[in-house]
């Protein structure tokens, strides 16, 4: 027998407890971890989406202002402002303005004409060569450059500028700062960083609940067990989580404990029936064994004595026969045994066998057994054992003078064997209890010595191992036990 001090149960609570942790955090990180995927790709989609829309509608937006700068631009040239000079640069202000846009004007010779950002007043500046190339070839040009002018890269759209006769007279320069393309998409993604953190955090709350709920019940029963192993069977587990899953599962756990406890039962009434059978008669057998050799009982009455010792060493070897009879029975396979015999032959032989005891009581015997062979499938032995411990069980309790009653009848693919008895009525609350190991009703105690409490308990093994039932009924002091066999078949009796 291996033996668990309270280090091993601390080691399998721990491991239970570690369990039941990684089994939480493995539910909650999954939720978190498909929110946060979830999150991250929407977020990236989003970023890009937005971003390039932004940089797009800003392209397009200072893409116009210049082209509208360059048509000014060109009226300037062709001398149809008043004021000259001073006109164009009003209306560029004003154009630079509204789109928070710098304008830079130059001639083809790659001079400033004109400019909006008072920083490059007075300042010489020449454009880079591939902006330059690509306006005089009559092309737009847009992107990133610091112009040679500029401490760091800028948005930049340059646009050329026609004469009336349609060649380049000059370019037009919208540059913007990276920060003014990205103030909208920065609000965007600050809204979005807001969202993101208030689902994360709903996310975290809902999880850890719902977590919380699915290991209640894995918690119950690991607690649950923990009692099992103190020998409480009493605690169940509650079912209600909502689950079907675990519903189906507490429900299972509380099946499975409600069978534990039935079989601890089981146990202990088996633990005291047999601890009180092989009780009386060695109590009985070591008494009077002990009288006859300390000369406490007198010589003329030693024979009645040694009588009795042998009755109850008889008794206890019927006994543990029974008992390894009850172990074989349910260690065997009947339905490989089945084989197909004709049951009306076997109960004859019961009645034959059991004459004498139904003379010596003064019994009458009502057969009802066809004349017909009735062919059954089965273990010839075995359903013969059944019959016998029946016919039995009714002579013993039967009243003086009654009459017996053994019949057969077939219904369908069955064969019904009956046996009643008159006698005492059994109570209701006891009939569930008869095919119980040991199980002896009060008055069977008083009446019955010779009986062990496993007759019956033999013919529903018998019974379950052939998948047949058997039925008890007690009424107004009639008592009737039926039970049923498989009726064999035409192949089977070819065969």
């Amino acid at each position: 027998m291996k033996c668990f001090d309270r280090r091993d149960r601390g080691d399998w609570r721990g491991d239970a407890l570690a369990s039941f942790r990684s089994f939480y955090w493995r539910q909650f990180s999954l939720v978190a971890g498909m929110v946060a995927l979830t999150l991250f790709l929407l977020g990236t989609s989003f970023f890009s989406l937005t971003y390039n829309f932004i940089m797009q509608e800003k392209k397009s937006e200072m893409q116009e202002k210049a082209e509208l700068v360059a048509q000014l631009s060109s009226s300037y040239l062709a001398g149809e402002f008043p004021n000259g000079r001073q006109d164009l640069q009003t209306l560029v202000t004003v154009a630079a303005s509204l789109s928070e846009t710098d304008f830079l004007i130059w001639n083809p010779q790659n001079r400033t004409l004109l400019t909006t950002d008072d920083s490059l007043d007075g300042m010489e500046l020449s454009l880079p060569g591939k902006i330059t190339q690509a306006v005089l070839e009559g092309e737009s040009y847009s992107g990133m450059d610091d112009l040679n002018i500029y401490p760091s890269n800028r948005f930049v759209v340059a646009v050329p500028c026609y004469a009336p006769h349609g060649a380049v007279q000059g370019m037009v320069v919208a540059v913007t700062q990276a920060e003014n393309l990205t103030e909208m998409w920065r609000g965007f993604l600050g809204i979005f960083g807001v969202t993101c953190v208030t689902v994360i955090l709903i996310t975290v709350v809902a999880s850890s609940v719902t977590a919380l709920q699915q290991t209640k019940p894995v918690r119950d029963m690991v607690t649950a067990t923990r009692r099992f192993a103190e020998g409480d069977f009493d605690i169940r587990v509650q079912s209600d989580s909502g689950i079907t899953e675990l519903k189906e599962l507490a429900d299972s756990f509380n099946t499975m404990a409600d069978s534990l406890q039935e079989t601890e039962r089981q146990r202990r009434e088996f633990i005291a029936n047999i601890s009180h059978e092989l009780k009386t008669p060695m109590t009985v057998i070591s008494g009077y064994a002990e009288g006859i050799l300390d000369g406490a009982i007198p010589q003329e009455n030693e024979e009645q004595y040694l009588r009795i010792i042998c009755d109850e060493s008889q008794r206890l070897n019927r006994l543990v026969r029974r008992m390894l009879e009850v172990s074989q029975l349910q260690s065997m396979d009947l339905m490989k045994g089945k084989t197909p015999f004709d049951i009306c032959e076997s109960m004859r032989r019961v009645l034959i066998s059991l004459e004498r005891r139904i003379n010596g009581r003064g019994l009458d015997v009502d057969a009802e057994i066809p004349e017909d062979p009735v062919m059954v499938l089965g273990d010839n032995d075995l359903i013969t054992q059944v019959v016998y411990n029946l016919l039995e069980n009714a002579v013993k309790f039967a009243a003086p003078g009654t009459a017996l009653y053994l019949g057969l009848s077939v219904h369908q693919n069955k064969a019904i064997v009956t046996v009643r008895n008159y006698g005492s009525t059994i109570p209701p609350e006891e009939l569930p209890r008869l095919f119980e190991r040991f199980h002896k009703s009060d008055r069977s105690r008083s009446e019955d010595k010779d009986g062990v409490g496993l007759g019956l308990y033999i013919v529903k093994t018998i019974l379950e191992q052939h998948h047949e039932e058997i039925r008890a009924t007690s009424e107004n002091g009639l008592t009737t036990f039926s039970f049923t066999v498989q009726r064999a078949g035409e192949m089977q009796l070819v065969k």
